[in-house]
């Protein structure tokens, strides 16, 4: 299972280079990946006493494992998603091909996607792990989201791609929430829970949590909507994910959930309820549709009620029959929409009244259509009857349903006579002469398909044949453990035949009728679309409104209502609940009293000095005293990275008071009294958190047990280091995410074009907007230049002792950073204090020299930094799972080097380099930015002024 995985990410990886190289014809390799997956499935299928296992420990601390399992429901499921996805690759190759033999520019992506959609989707069923299924739940959502979109400058498409994403992802977290109340109660293993299924009012709510993210996936009302309009996607996603796949994540949920919790309270009455609407609501919209991808659009939301319904009920007679139903769904509807797309591609119209005489012009699609809408209309011998009769005949004698079965029986048949209907419609309409002599200008003009183009839904048809008159090998493949009821062609004349006929000789007549039909009725629903559209505009006002009152573009108003709430909410829940009495040491030694007091000094002076930069150096004297804090109990590795992250948080503060006038205004006096004791409550408030948290820990302090964890896990002596790239590398890792975030934020907000580069070297001071503003300062012969930037500074601003001093310091200053990060896990410092450190380095070579200095000490792109160093950081995960470790946990690797000897290697440390990338890339990037570009737009205005006067 883990291999065909991996095949499909490596397929969708190398998907843009191959379709680059080949073009469409890419499509074919392409579809071998699918194609062999099959033959794995194939040749493991599951049985009774065989059911395949994988368990990787991933993060076992959170539950995230990667347990898979493949049992017959998955294998069923699997079957479908690569067969058909082979068919679609293979179909792609011929509808992409354009006369004038151009490739359309985002079909490298295209492929991309849709292989990864495949081994997306095969993860999907196949995990066992429900917080795994929620991952590769989520990225069918994604996926589907970019293939629907797939035409970005189609008004259409983006809306489609975004309304399916809002629907899918909505759903998606109430299913989330609902997991992890499942996995809180019970466990986070579908195999465990169906085992020995929780229950109790939290279970409940959790179900219906999860039922609303499978109903939404698998379009049932009310959030059906989104599957129609998604019909903007090319044809082979809709032949794909909207008829074979991603439509069945949701029908796949239900199923896997029914056996244990179909007794559920309300599970029975949302899961027939809402099946039984959808199949009437949808097929009631098919019959008076134009478009021919809309009629098997909303059919295929009918039939998806249909299919929910069997499978949910919780009977094993009633899930055969709509796996059955499922399988002749997936390869009947995936057969109709390829159909679609050869006519859409052949006469360039789907629109049924401008189509008369196709089945006469194209006879062979023709025939191939007309197989696929009979097993659509539940016609002997094909699959769809058969299914149609399973569903009929299990509905009629279903235990589970009791005395509502006769009435969901007939809410079935009124939904099988709008299947017959639309069926007829959809054929005839397409494919019918239309009491014309002659064929329309459309057909007229077609040109006809090709053997490769016909094959793919040629195949899918003769299969919905064959498995209909051989329906007891489906039947071996895919029966439920207890079904008594067995698939057949024929069960004599019985009452679910005599419907049968009756559904389609009532169909045939309102068919026949369909004048009447097409005239506009009322919807007791109204029209999904514009609920959609007043529900989005009604969140938009109240979000509106909200962000007026609470957003007025005050930062002390934001800042007041943010601290009020922080020091409000934790002082009553503090006041309300259980508390020890807290037991305070103001100091442990007389000296710590003396910082203390400097700290508050520092702070005090803050608040009142109108200068900003003597206020930022007073507030890092409170970051530099807590910092001499942290030494004196014996944290040098806290007190390291302290005075290294405040010092660099100076020189980043002094870059943006360049831009900022000198002084503050602070002659408002009128909120002077009202912040102080804001400020005070904030500051009383987290103290006494504080000593109240210390003095409620009864038990022995996890930190006793770090440096032992340390050492025999993370192989480190630094226990703070141990904990930043092993214990908590989770932690770690959103924290530099955090980083990169910050600091494309911090250039988007300067940079306004080309977000990321290089820093300015000397080569550009002779074009652009750097040369205007560098100034004619030049060395005279002879001079010494010890920093190769400050040639082009202006000499008012050179500081000789400065300039020799960096000269000296800066080699120093980069051996101590790499000291830093190879000593880190054993002794003070690692990445982040090495990171820091470099940073340091590369600030005073900017301070010293100048922005050309920058270019001209680091010349590399911050952005592709960054981009390493979060990879890096990540590849972790991977390469301890490929060592045997936990995911992000550091793996010990041994070896025998000739010379040197043993050695030891921790792959922490590529953790911890990845670290110390980002900390160098993102001071970079702020030193570009907040430095070197301020000083090309304080140039350029020195320049306009010289000029000007």
């Amino acid at each position: 299972m883990l291999t065909v995985l991996f095949a499909h990410a490596v397929a969708a990886a190398v998907a843009p280079l191959l379709v680059s190289r080949w073009g469409r014809r890419a499509f074919y390799p392409l579809a071998l990946v699918p194609l062999i997956s099959l033959v794995w499935v194939a040749t493991h299928w599951p049985t009774a006493t065989r059911t395949e296992t994988v368990h990787l420990s991933w993060v076992p601390e959170l539950s995230m494992n990667l347990d898979l399992r493949f049992d017959s429901l998955s294998a069923v499921l699997a079957v479908l998603v690569l067969a058909i996805g082979a068919l679609v690759l293979f179909y792609c190759a011929a509808y992409f091909e354009h006369h004038d033999g151009s490739t359309e520019k985002r079909l490298p992506s295209f492929a991309a996607e849709l292989v990864a959609f495949a081994g997306t989707m095969f993860g999907l069923v196949t995990a066992d792990n429900t917080l795994l299924l929620y991952v590769f739940w989520e990225l069918t959502s994604v996926l589907s989201f970019l293939l629907v979109g797939h035409y970005a400058e189609r008004a259409a498409s983006r809306r489609a791609a975004t309304q399916a994403l809002l629907v899918t992802t909505f759903g998606g977290l109430a299913m989330l929430v609902g997991i992890i109340i499942l996995g809180h109660d019970g466990s986070y293993l579908l195999s465990e829970l169906l085992a020995h299924p929780p229950q109790g009012t939290a279970v409940d709510i959790a179900l219906t949590l999860v039922l609303v993210g499978a109903l939404s996936k698998s379009a049932i009302v009310p959030l059906h909507f989104w599957l129609p309009g998604a019909m903007a996607a090319p044809t082979p996603v809709s032949a794909y994910l909207h008829a074979a796949a991603m439509v069945k994540a949701g029908v796949y949920l239900i199923a896997r959930l029914a056996p244990g919790f179909a007794d559920a309270p309300g599970w029975r009455p949302t899961i027939i309820g809402l099946g039984l609407l959808t199949m009437l609501l949808a097929g009631w919209r098919a019959v008076r549709e134009y478009d021919l991808k809309l009629i098997l659009a909303f059919g295929t939301v009918s039939q998806l009620g249909l299919i929910t319904l069997l499978v949910g009920t919780g009977g094993a007679d009633a899930m055969l029959a709509g796996l059955t139903m499922l399988c002749a769904h997936a390869m009947f509807k995936a057969t109709l929409f390829m159909v679609v797309g050869i006519i859409d591609h052949t006469t360039g119209t789907r629109d049924i009244r401008k189509l008369a005489g196709l089945g006469g012009r194209a006879p062979v699609l023709a025939t191939v259509a007309a197989a696929a809408t009979a097993s659509m209309a539940a016609l002997p011998p094909f699959l769809g009857f058969i299914g149609k009769e399973a569903a009929l005949d299990t509905l009629l004698h279903s235990a589970e349903l009791g005395h509502w079965a006769p009435w969901v029986l007939a809410g079935v048949t009124l939904g099988s006579v709008l299947t017959t209907v639309y069926s007829l419609r959809f054929f005839l309409g397409a494919f019918g002469g239309k009491r014309r002599g002659e064929p329309s200008v459309r057909v007229a003009e077609m040109h006809r398909p090709s053997a490769g183009f016909l094959a793919a839904p040629a195949i899918l048809a003769a299969a919905g044949l064959v498995l209909g008159l051989v329906p007891g090998l489906l039947e071996r493949l895919i029966a439920p453990a207890g079904a008594d009821y067995h698939l057949a062609l024929w069960h004599g004349l019985n009452l679910p035949l005599l419907l049968t006929v009756a559904i389609l000789a009532i169909g045939a007549a309102m068919f026949a009728a369909r004048d009447r039909i097409d005239t506009p009725v009322y919807l007791p629903l109204g029209n999904a679309d514009r609920i959609y559209d007043a529900v989005l505009r009604g969140i938009e006002f109240i979000s509106f409104k909200l962000t007026a009152a609470t957003q007025r573009g005050s930062l002390p108003a934001t800042q007041t209502v943010i601290l009020t709430t922080l020091v409000v909410l934790p002082s009553t829940v503090l006041a309300l609940g259980a508390r020890n009495r807290p037991h305070i040491e103001l100091w442990d030694m007389p000296l710590q009293s003396v910082v203390g007091a400097l700290m508050l000094a520092g702070a005090l002076g803050a608040v009142v000095m109108r200068n900003r930069l003597a206020s930022v150096l007073l507030v890092g004297v409170t970051g530099y005293g807590c910092g001499t804090i942290f030494a004196f109990h014996g944290a040098p590795d806290l007190a390291l990275t302290q005075f290294l992250v405040e010092t660099l948080t100076l020189v980043f503060f002094v870059l943006v008071l360049r831009a900022l006038p000198a002084e503050t205004d602070i002659r408002s006096r009128r909120h002077r009294f009202p912040r102080a004791v804001l400020s005070l409550a904030v500051g009383a408030m987290m103290t006494g958190i504080a000593a109240f948290a210390m003095a409620a820990r009864t038990g022995h302090t996890v930190a006793e047990l770090l440096p032992n964890a340390a050492y025999t896990r993370g192989h480190g002596a630094n226990t703070v280091n141990v904990i930043l790239v092993d214990i908590r590398a989770w932690d770690t890792l959103g924290e530099i995410s955090v980083l990169l975030v910050a600091a494309t934020g911090v250039a988007s907000l300067v940079f306004r074009h080309h977000r990321f580069g290089t820093a300015p070297r000397i080569t550009d001071t002779d074009t652009g907007p750097i040369a205007r503003s560098a100034g004619p300062y030049s060395p005279a012969v002879g001079d010494i230049t010890w920093l190769r930037g400050s040639e082009y500074r202006d000499p008012r601003f050179r500081s000789l002792v400065l300039e020799v001093a960096t000269r000296l310091i800066f080699p120093l200053i980069m051996v101590l950073s790499v000291y830093f990060f190879f000593g880190g896990h054993n002794t003070p410092g690692g990445g982040f204090a090495g990171g820091l450190t470099a940073g340091l380095a590369l600030v005073l070579r900017y301070l010293a020299g100048g922005r050309y200095e920058l270019g001209e000490t680091l010349p590399l792109d911050a952005g592709k930094i960054l981009g390493v160093g979060l990879s890096l950081a990540a590849g972790t995960a991977v390469g301890s799972v490929l060592l045997g470790a936990p995911v992000l946990s550091s793996a010990l690797v041994e070896l025998d080097v000739p010379v040197l000897g043993h050695i030891k290697f921790v792959t922490g440390l590529i953790f911890d380099l990845g670290v110390y990338l980002i900390v160098v890339g993102l001071v970079l990037d702020v030193l570009r930015s907040l430095g070197a570009r301020l000083d090309v737009e304080v140039g350029e205005s020195t320049i306009h002024s010289a000029v000007t006067r």
